[in-house]
């Protein structure tokens, strides 16, 4: 049973939520860390965060039947019961925004809700079934961990809660058609409305052009703004501009799927080196 609960939290997705979770407040905190607000946030967006999940896999549990890499999640539910499983997203989503509206501040637990909200009505319950808008729509959702440990220190959304939205916004899109480019038949087959299964690999990969172009100027301007230092905005640029390069490249290949696993491969190295070089080169208060 404790091992289906787990399962259900998408405990790799859940996982790196919860460290751009602590990325956003390290950089606001500036190195002066209050590590019992630290954990008590943590402990919160994990929880709201883990809800998200849950009730997705409620709420796909029939589509997500009809492909090779989510059939499994039904069986997580069945061992439990769907109406189990609906009351338990539904409690940790509710415990988690009571601490973090409490024990750390309002805002923060707002900057979950809305996080929240996103990914279950936004894009599971609407965007995912009916349009190609689901996976740029949606990454308002992936983008709001960061913001939320930000908001955690300085209670307020300012230019640098912006800029780490940006950047996790910008980076899921052409993260995710990567993934929708390599596995195009099996979302045709089960009929979500994905960008390559409605408009084409090409267009797609055209439309992946101006996200990951926009890293760049992100990157630059959270250095400008002093939230990160010289060294991160080196390796950030350079990364960057890998992925363009590679990106670009797409246009003229002949083997789309090799192309997309590469690139799908650099957009995950991307943003984790990214993350630790924005911790470790954060500027000094």
């Amino acid at each position: 049973m404790l091992k289906d609960m787990i399962a259900l939290t998408k405990p790799g997705l859940l996982r790196l939520n919860v460290f751009a979770v602590a990325v956003g407040f390290w950089v606001a905190s500036k190195w002066d860390i209050s590590w019992i607000s630290l954990l008590m946030v943590l402990i919160g967006s994990t929880l709201v965060i883990a809800s998200a999940c849950v009730i997705n896999n409620y709420w796909d549990r029939e589509l997500d039947q009809k492909m090779e890499r989510t059939k499994k999640r039904i069986d997580y539910i069945n061992h439990l019961s769907p109406k189990f499983v609906l009351g338990y997203g539904i409690v940790l989503g509710v415990v988690g925004f009571v601490l973090l509206y409490f024990l750390v501040n309002p805002l923060s637990g707002w900057m979950a809700l809305v996080g929240w909200f996103a990914y279950i009505v936004i894009y599971t319950m609407w965007l995912k079934r009916s349009s190609t808008w689901s996976t740029s729509l949606g990454g308002i959702a992936g983008a709001m961990p960061p913001v939320i440990g930000y908001c955690a220190v300085t209670n307020q959304i300012d230019v640098g809660a912006w800029l780490l939205f940006a950047l996790l916004f910008l980076w899921q899109p052409p993260h995710f058609w990567s993934l929708g480019i390599r596995r195009v038949e099996e979302y045709r087959a089960a009929g979500f409305p994905l960008l390559p299964v409605i408009k084409g690999v090409k267009r797609t990969k055209l439309q992946m052009i101006p996200y990951v172009f926009l890293l760049l100027p992100a990157v630059f301007l959270l250095y400008y703004y002093n939230y990160v230092g010289l060294v991160f905005l080196l390796v950030s640029a350079i990364g960057g501009l890998i992925w363009f390069v590679h990106t670009l490249s797409g246009l003229k290949t002949q083997d789309d799927e090799k192309w997309a696993k590469v690139n799908f491969l650099i957009s995950v190295n991307y943003l984790m080196v990214v993350f630790i070089v924005m911790v470790v080169n954060t500027t000094w208060s």
